[in-house]
């Protein structure tokens, strides 16, 4: 920067576009390059360009800074986003355990409950078969004892009509001696 300047005010002489000599205060060229370089003169004296350069600095490193914020904040971000990626991986898996266990249980519980079915139908099944088989028996015996009442109250009609009273006497207490021998 220093060498900057100098070489800029040597390299565009004002002197080669002006007519008529250059070093008299009517030549306005001349009259603004001596301006100029006060005011150069001014600024160096100043120390402007060192103070334009420190706020330059400055401002360079609170941008620096803030970047610095920026990554970080990005970093903190990512971080927190996988975070939640994690959580929700998580949650979902658990879901899925649930529903996974809510389904064995449910199948668990229809297949109880079928076995269950089942067995009260074989029991009722059963119940109605021995139900069946006892009122088959209890017909049978029924059937036997009609036809044994008939059977007797015809052979009595037979009997009572062929029989006379001395061997009706004699039958009857033929008859009590042998229940009298069967109950001794």
């Amino acid at each position: 920067m220093r060498y900057t300047i100098p070489a800029l005010l040597l390299g565009a002489l004002p002197a080669h576009a002006a007519s008529g000599p250059f070093f008299t205060l009517q030549n306005t060229d001349f009259s603004v390059l001596i301006a100029f370089l006060i005011f150069v003169g001014i600024l160096l004296y100043f120390k402007v360009p060192a103070l334009v350069m420190g706020l330059l600095d400055s401002r360079a490193a609170k941008i620096r800074e803030d970047l610095e914020t920026a990554r970080r904040l990005h970093d903190e971000a990512k971080a927190l986003v996988a975070s939640y990626d994690r959580k929700l991986k998580d949650a979902r898996e658990q879901a899925e355990r649930i529903v996974a266990n809510a389904r064995s249980d449910a199948q668990a519980a229809a297949a109880t409950a079928q076995a269950e079915l089942q067995a009260t139908i074989a029991r009722k099944l059963q119940a109605a078969e021995e139900q069946i088989t006892a009122a088959e028996t209890a017909a049978i015996r029924e059937v036997r004892e009609t036809a044994v009442a008939v059977a007797v109250a015809a052979a009595g009609d037979v009997l009572a009509g062929q029989m006379s009273a001395a061997s009706a006497g004699a039958l009857i207490d033929a008859s009590i001696a042998e229940v009298g021998q069967r109950l001794n």
